[in-house]
């Protein structure tokens, strides 16, 4: 797919024909695609924009929709609304991964480089659509693609693998689990950190992921399997098991 298909694709999932044309290639261009041009020519900038702007549609949309919840509830809604996760769901439905340029060194990254990938040009999407055309259409594509996920129980704060585990470790184990990271492997732009947590010395599980942290949230949810108090998809996305 050529440069010129890329963005007729992409101006028909927006919903917008871009005056300035500069800013929709922008927005489907990877940061390895763009190597030794001006930080203009990747997604970037227009994602740093994006974000902001996206954040602002979200809270704006909560606080009017739902006028009983208090400021608790409407920054957990919203923080569940612009997570990469669900900003990666999103985006892929919408059919915006074949759009994006990758360079050669991300190519191999596969699934984990993609997600990062979906969420950035997502945020960038909407930087793009507020410059050239203001906020009214950056709010009507926000509203038409990430509306239909809006939900009250989007306000209620999840319970994390590594919260969970604490709690029923000290409850029927009298002891909190302790989490140690064992290995650190692959290139420096696409790591993978594996972890064990232990109960009094004794290895309870196991896991991998593209953080410290998400290495010790996959241990947790594998502590928790073990165990007997989850099964593997009471936490989908916290990572891998191994």
């Amino acid at each position: 797919m050529n440069m010129r298909e890329r963005v007729a694709a992409a101006e028909r999932v927006c919903g917008h024909h871009f005056e300035n044309r500069d800013l929709i290639v922008s927005a489907l261009t990877h940061p390895s695609a763009a190597e030794g041009r001006p930080v203009s020519a990747s997604y970037e900038r227009l994602e740093f924009l994006g974000d902001s702007i996206l954040g602002a549609i979200v809270a704006t949309d909560l606080f009017e929709r739902f006028p009983g919840m208090d400021e608790g509830q409407l920054t957990q809604a919203k923080i569940s609304l612009v997570s990469g996760k669900m900003l990666s769901s999103v985006a892929g439905r919408l059919g915006v991964a074949p759009l994006i340029v990758m360079g050669e060194s991300e190519r191999g990254t596969g699934e984990r480089g993609m997600h990062s990938a979906l969420e950035n040009v997502y945020e960038a999407l909407v930087g793009a659509l507020y410059l050239d055309a203001g906020y009214g259409p950056a709010h009507d594509f926000v509203a038409r693609t990430l509306g239909p996920e809006v939900s009250p129980s989007l306000a209620v704060k999840p319970i994390s693998p590594k919260s969970r585990l604490q709690e029923v470790t000290q409850r029927d184990l009298h002891c909190g689990p302790v989490y140690e990271l064992v290995a650190e492997e692959g290139p420096a732009h696409d790591p993978t950190f594996t972890s064990v947590v232990r109960v009094e010395g004794r290895r309870i599980g196991r896991g991998s992921g593209s953080s410290k942290k998400s290495s010790e949230s996959a241990a947790a949810v594998d502590a928790l399997v073990r165990l007997g108090y989850a099964e593997p998809s009471d936490f989908a996305g916290a990572g891998t098991t191994n």
